[in-house]
């Protein structure tokens, strides 16, 4: 697939690129106020506002719908700002591309949801728009991709996938915990596509958008998109997670924004580095493929001695004890866990297989 980057569709001197703007379009006055300020900030280039707000239960704030569009058109006659909103149904591309907004974004509850978003690409076809797909609520690699997917197959190379951070049951600082190993998957897989982080869901907080925002730069996502409002605190929806216009200047002022290739000598000491986690890898290998023989021959072993293939307390004795040997060297509990697991399913699917390949013999 191939992706346009992102400055050869908006025009940003310095990095990142920075979408700003509230939650939700409430009133003119409140848009264009917050707006005015926005614009006076030189990394911010587009200008962002929900006006069909998707609720998780009914009777919050849904927006202000068409009107809103309005009120966008006039933000960037005034301020120059490009200007960006959510759609989820096809007559919301129809309506915002008939008031001349300037990109489009599909929303993480409509990205799970493979009809609406091929309702939404169908609709999009023939019509030259920028389109930035944020990730699904749930952690599934494969929806996004999708989405981005079905985008492409109808005409467009203009897209970006925006982060917004996944549910998850367990307890977490984050709104949205990152995932960042998603993300990154995805510009693996997906080479020359724009990533963009919104830190804003992902935190659900203030205090958290400047760390989770330099996060995503040291992990080269090109821009973003930060919720901003001119009243946060009177804001109808997500108050906690919008900055001030002031607030935004001084957190965008404090990143860091590092050289992805660096010089002669810090790349020198990189490969050093890099050679140190190739022999580390290539023992890792070394060790599971030996861990899996092991797998193997106990496979057989217990389908001789009629022995069941999981044993649930040998299971959790392990688990527990790697756990906690983990812990003691420093690696996090979340990432073990996740490896344990997946180790030890490869381990029930050889004994599995083994169990299968003896009782078709028989």
């Amino acid at each position: 697939m191939d992706f346009l980057p992102l400055n050869n569709w908006i025009e940003y001197d310095s990095k990142p690129l920075v979408i700003a703007g509230p939650c939700s379009a409430e009133t003119e006055e409140q848009v264009m106020a917050t707006a005015r300020q926005i614009a006076t900030i030189p990394m911010v280039k587009v200008f962002r506002a929900g006006i069909w707000k998707p609720r998780t239960r009914p009777g919050g704030f849904e927006g202000v719908g068409k009107e809103g569009l309005q009120w966008l058109k006039k933000v960037k006659n005034e301020t120059g700002l490009l200007t960006t909103v959510e759609v989820a149904k096809p007559e919301h591309v129809e309506q915002a591309v008939e008031a001349g907004i300037d990109i489009l974004w599909i929303g993480a509850r409509t990205v799970v949801n493979p009809f609406s978003v091929q309702e939404l690409a169908e609709a999009l076809a023939g019509i030259d728009i920028p389109i930035l797909v944020k990730n699904p609520v749930n952690p599934d690699l494969t929806l996004w991709i999708g989405a981005i997917e079905r985008m492409v197959k109808t005409g467009h190379n203009r897209i970006a996938a925006v982060h917004r951070g996944f549910s998850q049951l367990e307890k977490s600082n984050y709104r949205y915990p990152p995932l960042w190993e998603i993300p990154i998957e995805l510009m693996r897989l997906m080479p020359g596509l724009p990533v963009i982080c919104d830190p804003s869901h992902i935190g659900g907080s203030t205090s958290l958008i400047q760390p989770i925002s330099q996060q995503a730069l040291d992990l080269e996502m090109q821009g973003l998109m930060i919720e901003t409002h001119i009243d946060p605190t009177h804001a109808l929806t997500d108050a906690k997670q919008q900055l001030t216009p002031q607030s935004l200047v001084s957190i965008l002022n404090s990143l860091i924004i590092r050289d992805s290739n660096g010089t002669y000598e810090t790349e020198r000491n990189l490969e050093v580095l890099r050679k140190d986690i190739d022999n580390i890898d290539d023992q890792m290998i070394q060790l599971l493929a030996r861990r899996m023989e092991i797998a193997h021959e106990m496979g057989v072993y217990k389908c001789d001695h009629s022995i069941t293939i999981l044993q649930l307390r040998r299971w959790k004795e392990l688990f527990a004890d790697r756990i906690n040997k983990g812990l003691l060297k420093g690696l996090d509990n979340r990432f073990l866990a996740n490896l344990l697991r997946l180790v030890h399913e490869e381990s029930i699917r050889i004994q599995t297989n083994v169990m299968c390949e003896k009782e078709n013999k028989k």
